[in-house]
């Protein structure tokens, strides 16, 4: 049996983290997917280690200064974000496995506290990681 996986967490364990999330319980769960309610508890719960284990780590890149940086001012306007963003990563040689369109939208819905309709009204900070995926804080 070949196992596909996506990031951490197997196609089988996202679909379990998915069906739980509309509310069934595992034993609904395991019906669904013809296996016992042992298997998905199992899956369960190691797609939960996975997370956390995804969460330590990039708390860990963070708090060790390997993320790169990128500092969002009040009155910058939303569309040059991006550009700003894919300036400092490629002065860190990291590639942003984003185009702007995400960039945009992620900073949009991340920090709409942080938003005023088309300006930044509070300070934004994105971490830009090694593998060029990002963070927006």
């Amino acid at each position: 049996m070949v196992v596909k996986k996506m990031g951490l967490l197997t196609e089988r364990q996202i679909e379990v983290l998915k069906l739980r999330a509309q509310g069934l319980t595992q034993e609904e769960v395991a019906k669904k997917l013809q296996t016992s309610r042992e298997n998905v508890t199992i899956l369960e719960k190691r797609a939960y280690q996975n997370i956390k284990l995804a969460r330590e780590t990039l708390a860990a890149l963070k708090t060790f200064g390997i993320s790169t940086s990128v500092v969002i001012k009040p009155g910058t306007h939303l569309v040059d974000i991006p550009r700003l963003i894919l300036d400092k990563a490629d002065e860190a040689n990291i590639k942003v496995r984003a185009n702007f369109t995400r960039i945009f939208d992620e900073i949009r819905f991340k920090a709409s506290d942080k938003v005023k309709r088309s300006r930044v009204i509070r300070q934004i900070i994105v971490k830009i990681l090694p593998n060029g995926d990002f963070t927006v804080e």
